[in-house]
């Protein structure tokens, strides 16, 4: 059984096709990334899983359970991080915790609770109103609300946007824990070097539509050999090495080789352009490299 099943998922908003036609299937015990670009419909797709959002058409289920039919049963299998801090101020962390318990009927679990928090490192926050907590400890309990039923399921939106180093390790040691022992994960990030190195299998969103679906380690391939990045002025690229060019934002020109004897011929070609070259970086390829060529040309 899959642990999340999404069929031909469409949403439409007025004027605006949020999602066209998503179909995926995500893998009981999977570590699986959701990448794509603001507005790419990452967030649309969570909202619908999580049931707080409806699908124009197309059906979801959750460890077999519809989102929509059987709404109680999906939800109960289901815990969601969003990107918002959301939060009531007039609680504890502790009594967050046991009020979130009590969503789904579930009674008082302190030894869970108190687990959760040690990995979370929340423990000497326990009695803390939520108010007077920083923003990464707000973060925090965020995830500890979606752990604390204990679902099956787990699904991170951009969960360390904007929190420090500590957090994030932290935060990746307790849900490697969880994903060794058998939940799911499901992860949108903008940082893809933590999807390269936690997700077995990452499918890319452009526009509400489904561009890319493999294993990482598939996606990594398709991008042969290494990368040339080059600091250039004085001339633009020359025509002959454009094909080589990888879209960036960067202010880098990156170029994809196959071997490294292709470099002193790329150079000597620059230096015949009148290009100056500032500087020169000789990097293996990653999954940003991935995503920039698959967003740029599809």
């Amino acid at each position: 059984m899959a642990a999340i099943q999404i069929t031909d998922i469409k949403k439409n908003y007025a004027n605006l096709q949020a999602l066209d036609g998503v179909t995926l299937t995500i893998n009981e015990g999977e570590f699986f990334g959701l990448l794509g670009p603001n507005g790419a419909g990452k967030t649309t797709l969570i909202s619908i899983i999580a049931g707080l959002n409806r699908a124009t058409s197309g059906a979801v289920t959750v460890m077999g359970h519809d989102v929509v039919q059987d709404y109680r049963a999906a939800r109960r299998q289901l815990g969601v991080v969003p990107q918002e801090l959301v939060f009531d101020p007039f609680f504890t962390v502790r009594e967050t915790l046991r009020m979130q318990l009590g969503y789904y009927g579930l009674k008082r679990n302190d030894d869970w609770i108190d687990e959760i928090m040690e990995n979370l490192d929340l423990t000497n926050k326990a009695d803390t109103n939520m108010r007077a907590l920083s923003g990464g400890m707000k973060r925090r309990v965020l995830v500890a609300q979606a752990l604390v039923h204990k679902p099956p399921v787990i699904v991170l939106d951009e969960p360390t946007a904007g929190v420090d180093v500590e957090l994030r390790q932290t935060l990746w040691k307790f849900i490697g824990r969880l994903n060794r022992a058998g939940h799911t994960i499901v992860l949108t990030t903008h940082y893809l070097e933590e999807a390269q190195a936690l997700c077995s299998r990452i499918a890319m969103l452009k526009a509400g539509k489904v561009v890319a679906l493999d294993t990482t380690k598939a996606l990594l391939e398709q991008v042969a050999g290494s990368q040339l990045k080059l600091l250039l002025s004085g001339a633009p690229l020359p025509a002959a090495l454009q094909a080589l060019q990888i879209p960036t934002e960067s202010t880098y020109t990156n170029l994809r080789i196959n071997h490294s004897t292709e470099i002193e011929p790329i150079l000597a070609s620059l230096r015949q352009a009148g290009c100056v070259i500032d500087d020169l970086q000789l990097q293996q390829a990653d999954l940003e490299d991935v995503f920039l060529q698959i967003m740029g040309g599809k």
